[in-house]
């Protein structure tokens, strides 16, 4: 006996076994499911104002797809892959509890323009509390920050020890990486506040639908203006996606400075047990695996992006069936993004600070040779060759095996006659830091100041 499906009056045939597997959906587009009965109560009431079916319809359609609601969010509906997808199992099941009146439902719309309107309610909804996540993310940076405020380690260029700067500085660094992140994910959320329902399967709808009316009831700022784009754009999918990359790679980033602060070699800071694993053969070692592994799952991200706009670059106007394939990257990428923001918090918050060691690393390596140079500008000499004068010192210094500190006025000297004793408070690695107190700089004044700032606008939620 043949299978009957919504779309199945063309057809003599049952769908082969193993094409109805692949071509069935249902299995991950079923998360779906509060976003598309939301979308088909909004529909209920537009077909209703348009006089397609009337009021008492409508509150009967409402109820059922409310009952239908309760039972997957209870785990009591079957699912089921000859329905193909979330729509039809809800309008299958809506149908079975209100009787043919379920059938009219669908009337003004496709799946084409459904599923669009559910993945643009599924991303706000997730955006909003990605976006609250990573408002928790910077709360912990700037928390951590405030705690370590006086700590002094050595800044990098080229993972090479350049100048003194404050692990407060640092860890600011990555608040206002994350604070663009938020505005991207913002700028995402204006692109896909727009509702397509009403495009129907590419051409728009015969009925007088009022699709501003459906926009207010699902709280759309607008609604799309093209029936073929509307079912077949995926921008606002990829727009996310790409942020989420962007997020990724700035959580990488700190990733691996976790992994190397806490090596051995490095010794800066020691995350917590609970945030780290063993060795199954070797009893010493406390790997950084959650970091680790947010670095990695970056690699993943990034993948989705590329499937989905490789997905995309090829399909002609409008709606093809490869579009199916957009949901898996966005959730995979969403639940991973979701992860890692809820993880990395509690890990920084109990890191413990070596400030010594901190300190050390940024006492060695001249990182204060700069300020020596900077010393003989203010005298007079041109940069350039101050900065030859001072390039000098330190290979007179590694030579000797001596800090530009332990330097007797005597050899300054030796190097230029401009050196006076203020010299030695110039190159003290403090002095070298707070002098750094231009807008935007690593002093304590400038940080401190960045705090106050960053601490008021996390209270308005920005």
């Amino acid at each position: 006996m043949k299978k009957q499906k919504p779309w199945s009056g063309r057809f003599s045939e049952d769908t082969d076994t193993l094409a109805e597997e692949m071509n069935a959906s249902i299995s991950f587009d079923k998360r779906l499911f509060r976003h598309d009965i939301r979308g088909s109560i909004a529909h209920a009431g537009v077909i209703a104002r348009a006089g397609i079916i009337t009021v008492s319809e409508c509150k009967k359609i409402i109820n059922g797809l409310r009952a239908v609601e309760k039972e997957i969010s209870g785990g009591r509906f079957r699912f089921s892959p000859d329905l193909e997808d979330i729509h039809m199992a809800i309008e299958q099941r809506l149908t079975s509890l209100i009787g043919p009146l379920g059938g009219k439902l669908h009337t003004g719309r496709s799946r084409n323009d459904q599923v669009a309107l559910d993945m643009r309610l599924y991303l706000k909804d997730e955006i909003y509390e990605i976006i609250s996540l990573i408002h928790a993310f910077k709360l912990c940076l700037v928390e951590v920050a405030e705690r370590n405020i006086g700590c002094v380690m050595p800044g990098y260029t080229h993972l090479q020890r350049a100048q003194p700067v404050l692990l407060s500085h640092h860890l600011l660094a990555y608040y206002e990486m994350l604070r663009r992140d938020s505005g991207r994910l913002f700028d995402c959320l204006d692109r896909a506040d727009s509702m397509p329902l009403g495009a129907g399967a590419l051409a728009g709808s015969p009925y007088d639908l009022d699709r501003r009316y459906c926009a207010k009831l699902l709280g759309f700022s607008s609604v799309t203006e093209n029936s073929l784009d509307s079912v077949s754009d995926r921008d606002f999918v990829i727009e996310f996606l790409s942020a989420s990359a962007l997020i990724m790679m700035h959580l990488s980033r700190l990733s691996e400075e976790i992994i190397l602060w806490s090596s051995q070699e490095f010794g800066f800071i020691e995350l917590s047990d609970a945030f780290t694993t063993g060795s199954s053969v070797m009893p010493q070692k406390k790997n950084p695996d959650i970091a680790e592994l947010g670095r990695g799952k970056t690699g993943r991200v990034y993948g989705n992006l590329i499937a989905l706009l490789t997905l995309m670059k090829g399909l002609p106007l409008a709606y093809n069936k490869d579009m199916q394939e957009d949901k898996e990257p966005l959730f995979d990428t969403i639940d991973t993004l979701k992860q890692v923001l809820r993880v990395y918090p509690p890990m920084i918050k109990t890191m413990r600070v070596n400030k010594e060691a901190m300190m050390n690393a940024a006492r060695k390596g001249f990182l204060n040779a700069t300020d020596a140079a900077d010393y003989l500008v203010k005298k007079g000499m041109p940069f350039r060759e101050a900065h030859g004068v001072s390039g000098a010192i330190v290979a007179y210094c590694i030579k000797k095996g001596v800090t530009l500190e332990e330097m007797e006025m005597d050899e300054w000297l030796r190097f230029s006659k401009l050196f006076k004793n203020d010299i030695k408070e110039a190159v003290n690695i403090m002095n070298s830091l707070n002098a750094r107190k231009i807008h935007g700089g690593t002093s304590l004044a400038s940080v401190k100041k960045r705090l106050n700032t960053v601490k008021a606008e996390l209270r308005q939620g920005i």
